[in-house]
């Protein structure tokens, strides 16, 4: 399978895949969990030379963080693997808000340590900023885990240009996690250029539009009944039905070029700058090896700006949550 060359994870010295894996789905939010399937699928990301796995204790809750460490045991140092804290839930699925406190990042690593059955964190996040914690709090008590051995290096997700550079500012910060696609632009407005500047990887999540820029779905009742994509404001009648038009640009585009339009769209992303890399999520092997074959996919300045062109700033129909 061609891979393109490893990007660099901010400033860490760790090297990544270009396209990664998000493994939210296997567990949560997306349908039916199949632990067996996506056990399988994690194997073989590591058997065809994919080295970056995204997951968070709120995935599941908590059984995500198990899988993935139970799918991984005994090929440690072949992964590089990031989880996240600070959406709080309990055991039955239930939410309890943002927590930065620092004696909750204290307690939430080792509970993660403990899930993934590993010493040592590569990339944690913060889920979420918590508006009560002024972020140089949080974020130091993040460094103390570096100088503990409990965690390489430190991400943020959904962050802005201002809190990025405030937690900066106490420790390096690898790598800002935020949406982006072609149907969700924002990130060029100012945090692309951001984390260029302060030598911060950028790791691109929902990077198909939640699976809708594949151009496999075509109805709102394509989904499970309990899949989220149900309540999404992208996914509503109305918003689905013009978001539709905007993916038939890249079908067309793509069958042109002689790819999917998975490939299209995760192609476009990649050929945005260098710092950025994409993670999106399935638990099938055909969509999985069809995604990782996207890093070897040259797209021309031709047709970037035919799908800039296609798909502007707020373009797509409806919000994001």
């Amino acid at each position: 399978m061609p891979h393109a060359p490893r990007r660099q994870l901010g400033t860490s010295g760790l090297q990544i895949s270009p396209i990664g894996l998000g493994c939210m789905g296997m567990s949560d939010f997306y349908g039916e969990a199949n632990d067996a399937r996506s056990a399988d699928l994690l194997r073989h990301a590591l058997d065809v030379g994919m080295n970056f796995f995204d997951t968070s204790d709120m995935y599941g809750p908590w059984t995500n963080e198990r899988l993935i460490g139970a799918s991984l045991s005994g090929r440690r140092d072949e992964a590089v693997i990031a989880t996240k804290f600070g959406v709080v839930r309990d055991e039955s699925g239930g939410w309890h808000g943002l927590n930065g406190t620092p004696e909750y990042v204290r307690s939430a690593c080792d509970a993660s340590l403990e899930r993934l059955g590993v010493d040592t964190i590569d990339l944690y996040y913060q889920h979420r900023v918590d508006p009560n914690v002024p972020i140089e709090d949080t974020v130091g008590a993040m460094a103390e885990l570096v100088e503990a051995g409990k965690v390489r290096c430190l991400g943020l997700s959904e962050a802005t240009p201002s809190q990025v550079r405030r937690a900066h500012a106490v420790h390096p910060i690898a790598a800002l996690q935020t949406e982006y696609s072609l149907w969700s632009r924002q990130p060029e407005e100012e945090l692309l250029a951001t984390c260029k500047e302060l030598g911060i990887t950028f790791v691109a999540y929902s990077p198909l539009g939640r699976g809708f820029l594949t151009g496999a779905i075509t109805s709102p009742d394509d989904f499970a009944p309990d899949d989220y994509r149900r309540s999404s404001p992208r996914f509503q009648k109305e918003n689905f039905d013009k978001n539709l038009d905007l993916v038939r640009a890249v079908r067309t585009m793509a069958t042109d070029k002689g790819i999917t339009p998975a490939q299209l769209a995760l192609a476009w992303l990649l050929h945005q700058e260098q710092h950025i890399v994409a993670i999106p999520g399935t638990t099938k092997r055909s969509r999985f090896d069809e995604n990782v074959a996207a890093s070897a996919v040259t797209i021309s300045a031709e047709e970037s700006a035919a799908l800039n062109e296609c798909f502007p700033i707020g373009a797509a129909a409806g919000g994001r949550y």
